[in-house]
């Protein structure tokens, strides 16, 4: 194929980029400078120029909290952005994934979340999210695949792996959450899953995660079980007693269910422990 991933320099579209080229795809790897998704002229004109048969499209503004006030930059890029994309998607008949997020739904459900379970958020960045999940639909039907993800982890970018591991040199007792509940995603698996819905195509919902329920506190434990560090460095607290509380609210559920991914005949990606090992492997190596 010929693929082109937007948002190439963050932490997911670097392995998404790497993944690609694994697969021996002519890749065109765009960052905000060769590919701006609020200038609507130029990502038609750059989309038309490159006629990708698929575009992957890694870009988006993430900063939960900053959202909150910077309300008119979450829609830009993560509503309106995706809107200039898939109109130029379908100028040229290519196929778009477009990374999505948890943070769609409000995360008061007993049971991880379907595919086709109603979406409700509560925060300014998941409404820009989810906006842009039905900017891409409206413009592309099935020609676009949404894949939502959650607790997104990688060699590349700032994530809570590479926190933790800044944070426990100093040997100051940690505290996290311990009643929000959800799965880490490691770019290293969810890359090339992503790179085989390009091919697939299969439009629709996709929830795409590693495997393993865990709430923020017990995944900081077993980083710094793995990174070497003793697990009682880190306590367990209440989201009410964050202090300062975060501006932005978090769903106290982001477990996603994988049921379509698996119903597509595509291998569940592995429990999160396995490759946060690798990843810690390969952040030691450096």
């Amino acid at each position: 194929m010929k693929v082109l991933v937007a948002g190439a320099a963050g932490q997911l579209g670097v392995d998404v980029v790497a993944a690609t080229e694994v697969a021996g795809d002519e890749v065109v790897a765009l960052d905000r400078g060769g590919l701006d998704l609020t200038d609507a002229a130029q990502v038609g004109e750059v989309v038309a120029a490159h006629a990708p048969d698929a575009v992957i499209n890694c870009a988006a503004f993430t900063a939960v909290d900053a959202c909150e006030t910077e309300v008119e930059t979450a829609f830009a890029v993560n509503a309106d952005g995706v809107r200039h994309l898939a109109l130029a998607c379908a100028a040229q008949g290519a196929h778009l994934v477009h990374v999505s997020t948890d943070y769609v739904f409000d995360g008061n459900s007993d049971r991880p979340y379907r595919e086709d379970d109603e979406t409700n958020p509560a925060s300014v960045y998941g409404k820009s999210k989810l906006a842009g999940e039905h900017a891409a639909r409206d413009a592309l039907g099935d020609a676009a695949t949404i894949v939502r993800t959650s607790w997104v982890c990688g060699e590349h970018g700032n994530n809570m792996v590479k926190l933790v591991r800044r944070l426990a040199p100093a040997g100051n007792r940690l505290a996290f959450v311990d009643d929000q509940r959800g799965h880490p995603s490691f770019t290293a698996d969810l890359a090339p899953a992503l790179r085989a819905l390009a091919e697939r195509q299969p439009g629709g919902v996709v929830h795409l995660t590693n495997a393993g329920a865990v709430s923020w506190y017990e995944f900081v434990a077993d980083i710094l079980e793995a990174s070497g560090f003793d697990r009682d460095l880190v306590r367990p607290i209440s989201t009410v007693d964050l202090d300062p509380p975060r501006p932005a609210p978090r769903p106290a559920n982001s477990v996603l269910a994988n049921d379509r991914w698996v119903a597509l005949g595509m291998e569940p990606l592995r429990h999160y422990r396995a490759p946060l090992a690798d990843l810690v492997a390969r952040l030691d190596a450096d």
